[in-house]
């Protein structure tokens, strides 16, 4: 195996920068920016009054372009209000943060993911067949994802996992059962004592002769993946990529995107997602906003390639090769099992296409019974937060499982100003007692369930690259159901009533914030 090159001292000491310098830095620029655009403004509309007429016009030409274009509506109504209030400030910030091209200049290359084969195609087309006999709807949102690419497996079985502890022992055993090749993708990626014993496994497979790669995200890790532990992984033969890191983009503000991917690979036939990161809080090992509530799933079979594929072609983007063909990571084995899974994935190379959201929106859409969420943040487009409504009105019981010991106290204010319209027409909102609720999942109708990296915010649906997988008439969908009513069971109602208590000042503060909250 070829050996992955280690830094240059120079590299090696650009990420030796500590997190609160990356991170003062790019704070410093911002307000540099800010602040030129803001004099710049004063000095034209009193020196040069007819430049800052002039400028004032191009930002409502700006303004109007932004409407027109496709894409998120809440997107363009906060650029919309910025460039008409303040013109030139607003066209300078625009073309910083604004367009299509921050992500598209990451040293990301667009390639497309391993060609399938024909027959995977067509044995992919007979899935979606068969499901559309049996559940009519769930076929359609099967033929969406499979025509951008996302093929519908069976042949596959599913486990779902409730607690990150009992995540992290089948990840392990797992592990070191590998005897081809591991992927593994997250946005994080911590030291301490599940690293630990994630680490003595990769080094000692790594020995035995298997492929160990990793990706994980830069700014997701500033503070919890060292250079010494960066450089073990490396000594040890594992190839590694740092995905958009820090250094490099902190002078053009290209933190929004990231790779907020958690994907597990072994030999193609187990692959894990879900909200666990690979950390110690998620394994409640200490406490940080009481219990942490985070779930996952395996995924074993022909499903497993859909996790493979979505590794390797991120692989690709960065810039990086593999040794073999990519039909040598397909899995070697066959496993029988009930139901279909479809993997998918997102990012922003493909806006304004965006599947995740469209998916959320047609499971909304497609629940007659019972539609059970659960997400740490909600921040979305007046046509989801319509969709949820409706689905109440129509006598579908919608329950949102959300954090009562949130992470991000004023993510959660901004949460809260989209609730009162859901409670008015009968959506339930659990506030989850024991802590903090990480796992993001969707269970519709006792039939089928989504499980991934993806959060209900703009951020999930616009900004990061985040993977997921449906499940359709699968037995793992009644175990996630069952987590639900046992999460419910420990979960207090939030009223209405609760809901219009809130005093002036939060109410104020939470709807200024959510004017803002695309960047957040």
């Amino acid at each position: 195996m070829r050996k992955r090159r280690l830094p240059q001292p120079e590299e090696r000491t650009e990420r030796r920068i500590s997190a609160a310098t990356s991170l003062s830095i790019c704070a410093l620029t911002v307000i540099a920016q800010i602040v030129l655009t803001l004099a710049l403004t004063q000095l034209l509309a009193e020196k040069i009054s007819y430049v800052y007429l002039i400028l004032e016009l191009a930002g409502a030409v700006v303004a109007i372009w932004v409407y027109l274009r496709p894409g998120s509506p809440s997107y363009k109504l906060v650029w919309m209000c910025l460039l008409l209030a303040l013109p030139v400030a607003g066209m300078i910030l625009f073309l910083l943060w604004g367009g299509t091209h921050q992500a598209k200049s990451l040293s990301l290359r667009k390639v497309a993911p391993p060609a399938e084969r024909e027959s995977a195609r067509q044995v992919s087309a007979a899935n979606v067949a068969r499901l559309s006999r049996r559940s009519p709807a769930w076929g359609r949102l099967a033929s969406y994802l499979q025509s951008r690419d996302f093929l519908l497996y069976g042949g596959s079985q599913a486990r779902y996992f409730a607690e990150g502890a009992d995540f992290f022992d089948d990840l392990v055993l797992h592990l070191q059962r590998a005897e081809i090749y591991i992927f593994l993708e997250y946005y994080i990626l911590a030291e301490g004592q599940i690293w630990d014993r994630i680490f003595h496994v990769l080094r000692e497979r790594a020995a035995a002769g298997v492929e160990v790669r990793i990706i994980f995200d830069d700014f997701g890790n500033l503070t919890r993946f060292s250079d010494a532990s960066l450089q073990a992984l490396q000594d040890a033969g594992v190839e590694v990529e740092v995905f958009n890191p820090v250094h490099r983009y902190v002078n053009r503000i290209y933190f929004n995107y990231r790779d907020h991917r958690k994907i597990a690979v072994i030999d193609g036939v187990h692959a894990y997602t879900g909200g666990i990161n690979i950390a110690d809080e998620y394994a409640n090992l200490f406490v940080r906003f009481g219990h942490w509530k985070d779930t996952a799933v395996r995924i074993d079979g022909a499903g497993a390639w859909g996790f493979a594929s979505q590794f390797i072609q991120m692989w690709k983007m960065i810039g990086r090769s593999l040794p073999n063909e990519d039909d040598y990571y397909r899995p070697r084995v066959e496993i029988e099992g009930t139901g279909w899974c479809q993997p998918f994935t997102d990012g922003p190379l493909n806006n304004p296409d965006n599947p995740i959201e469209d998916t959320y929106l047609q499971l909304i859409a497609s629940a007659q019974k019972m539609l059970y969420i659960t997400t740490p943040y909600y921040a979305v487009e007046e046509s989801m937060q319509k969709a949820l409504c409706i689905a109440a009105d129509a006598g579908v019981d919608v329950r949102l499982v959300v954090p009562a010991i949130p992470d991000k106290k004023y993510v959660y204010m901004v949460a809260e100003t989209y609730w009162g319209e859901l409670l008015a027409h009968g959506v339930k909102i659990y506030r989850y007692t024991p802590g903090f609720v990480h796992a993001k999942s969707v269970m519709v109708d006792r039939e089928v369930a989504l499980v991934g990296s993806t959060n209900m915010d703009y951020r999930t649906f616009q900004l990061h690259y985040e993977c997921a997988v449906l499940l359709y008439h699968m037995p793992a969908v009644e175990d996630l159901l069952e987590d639900l009513d046992h999460m419910v069971a420990q979960s207090e109602p939030y009223t209405l009533a609760e809901w219009n208590r809130r005093s002036w000042l939060r109410k104020m503060c939470a709807s200024l914030l959510r004017l803002v909250a695309i960047w957040f």
